[in-house]
């Protein structure tokens, strides 16, 4: 298992990313990416102290593990800076916390979290297919994510990305250790949203895209 999206007590995760990390590695995770929810009050004490902490597990680790943000619940207007910052900062893994269905996120999040170049739109909800076809352009990566709520969205996530092209990849969304999934749990969360088993490999591996580029990025 790949996961691209997790939370660790930085935000509202439950876990120090010591234990969120070994948590993964123990259920058998090749890689894992801490991307605690931040926006313009908080994104400069955060990602700092998310990169120390893997900076110091690292050579402790059987596993990959990366630094990352989830840009939540921030004005449009003010994503492309924010996602730039996190960058800056040390996120090697940049989310945007997309227009799910179950919280009240501001129309246009989608649309700017693409145009930033976010690695991982999360949970786009009712995605537009004019943003879809964006996302395909910019190479943004779609999210079908096992997290109750947030999942309600991915059969239609799941088959207009399918039908247009665009990337998919799936994440946990874990704030808790009971969230956290094996790699055959995935494969059926994937199905369940109308993904045909002769896609799942290239799911899985648009994952190991996202940190290869991810590691390239200076």
């Amino acid at each position: 298992m790949i996961d691209l999206h997790t939370h660790s007590f930085f935000s509202d995760g439950e876990l120090i990313p010591s234990e969120l990390i070994r948590r993964a590695e123990a259920i058998g995770y090749k890689a894992i990416a801490i991307t605690d929810h931040v926006d313009a009050s908080n994104i400069d004490l955060v990602v700092p102290q998310i990169v120390k902490a893997i900076r110091k597990l690292r050579e402790y680790l059987s596993i990959e593990a990366l630094p990352g943000a989830e840009i939540t619940h921030a004005p449009p207007q003010t994503i492309p800076d924010l996602v730039k910052e996190a960058r800056q900062l040390g996120a090697k893994i940049v989310v945007v916390h997309g227009e799910t269905l179950v919280e009240p996120v501001r129309p246009g999040t989608n649309r700017a979290a693409i145009e930033a170049g976010a690695d991982i739109l999360a949970h786009p909800g009712l995605i537009s297919e004019e943003d879809l076809l964006f996302a395909k352009e910019k190479g943004v990566t779609l999210e079908i994510t096992a997290r109750k709520g947030h999942s309600l969205s991915n059969g239609y996530v799941a088959k207009e990305a399918m039908r247009l092209g665009v990337r998919l990849c799936i994440n946990t969304d874990s704030h808790s250790p009971s969230d956290l999934i094996t790699k055959e749990f995935a494969s059926k969360i994937l199905l369940g949203s109308g993904i045909e088993n002769t896609r799942l490999d290239q799911i899985f591996e648009n994952s190991k895209v996202i940190i290869e580029n991810a590691l390239r990025r200076i």
